[in-house]
C-alpha cells in the first residue's frame, strides 16, 4: 500500500465486505489509490471512515461515491466528516437540467405584456432623446462657436460622399430591372413607351429615396450605433460629460445633421442613376434611344414627383441618424451590447422608414400629388 491514503478491505471473498479507510483522505494523498478504490469488487456493505486521520472535501466526496455506487452504509464518522458528507451528498444529487416551463396558456400572454411594457419603456426613452437633442441644438444656436463644423464636414464626407459608389451601382441597377420587367408586362398591352413613364415616376418619387434610406441605415446608421456604443463601453462619453463636453453637441448633432443634409442629394443622385440604368437597357433591349429616353423624361414626369422624393429624403435621414444614435448611447455593460444595439439600430431605421414612407404616400395622394 502506498504511503498517506489507504485501505483494507474486511470480510469473506465474494461476499459484502466493509471497506476501511485508513489514514489522511485529502486532495493530496489520495490520487495514488483513486483508481483502485473506484475499481473495487463488490458487494461492499459498509465504509468505515474510523481508521482516517484527516479528511476533507475530494476525500468525503470519494466514500460518498463509493458508497453511492455500492449502496453501502458509512461508520465510523466524526462529526467534521458528518459536515462534509452532508455538504458532496447534497451537491452530487441529481438536479434538472432545464428550468420547468409556464404553460403555454400562461407564457403567451406573460410574453406579450413584457413586450408592451418594454415598448412604452422604449417610447419614454425615445422621447427624452429627442429632448436632448432639442436642447443641445438650442444650446447651439445660443452659443454658434461651440458647433462643431468639422466633426459635421467629417460626417457629410461618410454619410454622403462615401456612400456614392455603392448607391449609384445599387440604383443603377433597379433602374435596369424595373425597366426591364415592366416592358415585360407593358408589352402584352402594347405599350412598352410607357416604360419611361414607370421607370421616371417611381425611381423620383418612391424608390429613389426609399432604397437610399435603407442603404444609409445599413450603412451609416449601423455605424453611428457602433462608434457611440464603442465610446460608451470604454468611458470616453463619461470622460466628455467630465471635463464639461456635451456629448449630444460633439457625438449626436454633427451626425445628425450630416444625414438630414446629404439625404435629399443622395436619394435624387440615387433617382437619377436608376433613370440612366432604366435609359440604358432601354435601348439596348427596347429600341428606345437613350437621348430620347431622357427628353421623354421630363414630359411624362411631373414636378412634384420630385419634390415629393425631396421632402421625404431629409425624414428619413433624421430617422436613421436618430435610430443610430440612440442606439449607441443606450449601449452598457459589454462588447456583445455593441452588436445587439447596432443590429437593433439598422431594423428599427428601416422599419420606422417603411411605416413612414408608407404614410407619404397616402398623404400626397390626399393633397392631389398622385
Amino acid at each position: 500500500m502506498p504511503e498517506g491514503a489507504g485501505y483494507t478491505i474486511e470480510g469473506e471473498q465474494g461476499g459484502a465486505v466493509r471497506l476501511v479507510l485508513t489514514g489522511p483522505y485529502l486532495v493530496s494523498t489520495i490520487g495514488v489509490i483513486d483508481q483502485d478504490l473506484r475499481d473495487l469488487p463488490g458487494p461492499i456493505a459498509e465504509v468505515d471512515l474510523s481508521q482516517t486521520t484527516e479528511l476533507d472535501t475530494v476525500g468525503a466526496w470519494l466514500a460518498c461515491h463509493i458508497a453511492t455506487r455500492h449502496q453501502a452504509k458509512i461508520i465510523g464518522k466524526d462529526e467534521n466528516a458528518e459536515r462534509l458528507l452532508k455538504a458532496v451528498s447534497v451537491g452530487d444529487a441529481p438536479a434538472e437540467v432545464a428550468a420547468p416551463r409556464l404553460p403555454l396558456t400562461t407564457r403567451v400572454p406573460v410574453a406579450v405584456g413584457e413586450k408592451l411594457y418594454n415598448a412604452r419603456a422604449a417610447i419614454v426613452a425615445v422621447v427624452g432623446f429627442i429632448g436632448q437633442m432639442v436642447l443641445a441644438a438650442a444650446s447651439v444656436i445660443r452659443h454658434p462657436r461651440r458647433f462643431r463644423t468639422n466633426a459635421l464636414v467629417r460626417q457629410m464626407e461618410l454619410v454622403g460622399v462615401s456612400a456614392l459608389p455603392i448607391v449609384g451601382l445599387m440604383s443603377f441597377l433597379i433602374g435596369i430591372v424595373i425597366a426591364q420587367q415592366g416592358a415585360v408586362q407593358l408589352a402584352q398591352f402594347g405599350a412598352e413607351t410607357l416604360t419611361v413613364n414607370l421607370v421616371g415616376r417611381i425611381t423620383l418619387r418612391e424608390l429613389g429615396v426609399l432604397m437610399t434610406a435603407i442603404m444609409v441605415a445599413g450603412r451609416s446608421g449601423s455605424a453611428f450605433a457602433a462608434q457611440i456604443g464603442t465610446m460608451k463601453l470604454t468611458e470616453e462619453v463619461d470622460a466628455m460629460r467630465t471635463i464639461g463636453i456635451s456629448p449630444m453637441e460633439a457625438l449626436v448633432l454633427p451626425r445628425i445633421l450630416a444625414a438630414v443634409l446629404m439625404m435629399p442629394l443622395l436619394g435624387f443622385y440615387a433617382s437619377l442613376m436608376a433613370i440612366i440604368g432604366g435609359a440604358t437597357i432601354s435601348e439596348l433591349s427596347l429600341g428606345i434611344p437613350f437621348a430620347t429616353f431622357l427628353a421623354r423624361i421630363q414630359e411624362v414626369v411631373p414636378t412634384y414627383d420630385l419634390w415629393v422624393g425631396l421632402i421625404k429624403a431629409p425624414i428619413f435621414g433624421l430617422i436613421v441618424a436618430l435610430a443610430g444614435c440612440y442606439q449607441g448611447m443606450r449601449v452598457e455593460g459589454n462588447s456583445e451590447e455593441v452588436g445587439l444595439r447596432t443590429t437593433n439600430a439598422v431594423v428599427y431605421a428601416i422599419f420606422a422608414v417603411i411605416v413612414l414612407d408608407a404614410f407619404f404616400a397616402v398623404f400626397f395622394t390626399k393633397v392631389g400629388w398622385a
